[in-house]
């Protein structure tokens, strides 16, 4: 017997802010978190694309040294949203290191910074005939330091996911934690994805065309899901954190419980390692439904990938409609942040948590005027009250990476 799995914890940091009150604020008040590029002195000066989905709050952290010292920036994001959400759970240190809880975590290439710095000294040390790199530096830059710092810093010694597969890694690490405590694998899993301030990744996403460069000198209209004047997606950093449990473990301590997952799929396009697949992105909708068990029409709210590219918005939107018609509402979120990379389906499943709790559905920032190749779905244009029962997180990646989550409110 399939055991339900639950949600009872989350943290954020995002562009639009790290706390409740502060996301919900720029989502019904139409606030952007996009701003211009920062200069980190590394290829600013050679990108053609000029905003960025930044936090721009502190984030100084007050962890302990012996765990501050594996840690670059991407992994001090993603053990503070881990902290938030654990602590939000209840979820105690003796249960934490009994072995009974997993970690699903992942940034797409761990901390870039770390890895310039790592280079810088080894070219330097070379000259000089000392390389001279910290063994932490590694710890600090590898793909999966995110999930480890977090086994660290919590005593967390259940099994380890930590993918790897650009903007569906923290979508995959959600429905990987759901699938391992809904076999029974592990009661609770703390489960998410995060990404650093790097133009390295603004660098690639411009070579390719794809970032937004119109609006340089006006951040905040950019970018423009399902919209006619969408010219690319906008990067961003944050991270993304959930405790996911069973159902019957939450019960029995008397957590309070935020939400349900009940289906999940991801697959690939089995094709072009860029371009998105209109056939492949529809058959891992199909899927999750499946695994959820209802139809189309039981879903209430779609959380769109919806990168603001001129192919990408246009096969979403034309998957959706053969899956889900014209009924349910569909919000971009990335609209309001820019597109945060490997923490992108944690937030948004996040948000679409909030969205559940206090009834309501923003609209998609931007979207004055909506595509002719993007109109046939049921786009949200302005602020509703409007509850949701059942709600889709959908996410796909460079390699052809499709994920679909279905969450539920919990009664």
């Amino acid at each position: 017997m399939h055991r339900r799995v639950v949600i009872t914890g989350y943290g954020v940091i995002s562009p639009i802010g790290d706390t409740d009150d502060e996301i919900i604020r720029h989502l019904t008040q139409g606030i952007s978190g996009v701003k211009e590029l920062k200069d980190d002195g590394f290829l600013s000066g050679f990108i053609q694309s000029g905003v960025y989905g930044s936090i721009d709050y502190p984030k100084t952290y007050h962890f302990e040294r012996n765990h501050r010292k594996t840690m670059g920036p991407v992994a001090f994001v993603a053990c503070e949203s881990a902290r938030r959400a654990i602590e939000q759970s209840g979820l105690d240190k003796e249960f934490l290191t009994s072995g009974q809880v997993g970690v699903a975590f992942g940034s797409i290439h761990g901390s870039p910074f770390v890895q310039r710095e790592i280079m810088k000294t080894y070219f330097k040390g070379r000259k000089e005939g000392d390389p001279g790199i910290n063994a932490a530096d590694f710890l600090k830059s590898m793909a999966h330091t995110t999930a480890v710092n977090i086994t660290k810093m919590f005593g967390i010694s259940g099994r380890v996911i930590s993918p790897c597969t650009a903007c569906t890694t923290s979508s995959q690490s959600i429905g990987f934690g759901y699938e391992t405590i809904r076999f029974g694998m592990q009661d609770a899993m703390v489960c998410g994805g995060a990404d650093e301030y790097d133009t390295s990744t603004v660098a690639v996403f411009d070579n390719l065309r794809a970032c937004s460069t119109r609006f340089n000198n006006t951040p905040h209209l950019t970018p423009r899901p399902f919209d006619s004047l969408r010219d690319g997606l906008v990067v961003g950093e944050g991270a993304g954190a959930l405790v996911l449990e069973s159902l019957d473990h939450a019960k029995r301590r008397g957590a309070t419980i935020l939400g349900e997952v009940v289906g999940f799929a991801s697959n690939n396009n089995g094709g072009d390692m860029i371009l998105p697949n209109l056939a492949g992105i529809t058959q891992t909708l199909t899927l999750a439904l499946a695994d959820a068990q209802i139809a189309g029409r039981d879903v209430d709210f779609i959380s769109a990938h919806a990168t603001a590219t001129r192919q990408g918005d246009t096969i979403e939107a034309k998957a959706i409609h053969n899956v889900y018609g014209e009924k349910p509402r569909v919000t971009a979120l990335k609209s309001y942040m820019g597109h945060t990379i490997a923490a992108c389906g944690a937030i948004e499943t996040i948000i679409t948590l909030m969205m559940m709790k206090h009834g309501f559905i923003p609209a998609t920032l931007n979207l004055d005027t909506v595509d002719e190749s993007c109109a046939m779905i049921n786009h949200t244009r302005q602020l509703l009250e409007e509850k949701i029962h059942t709600a889709s997180v959908q996410n796909f990646a460079f390699g052809g990476v499709n994920t679909a989550l279905i969450l539920r409110k919990f009664n």
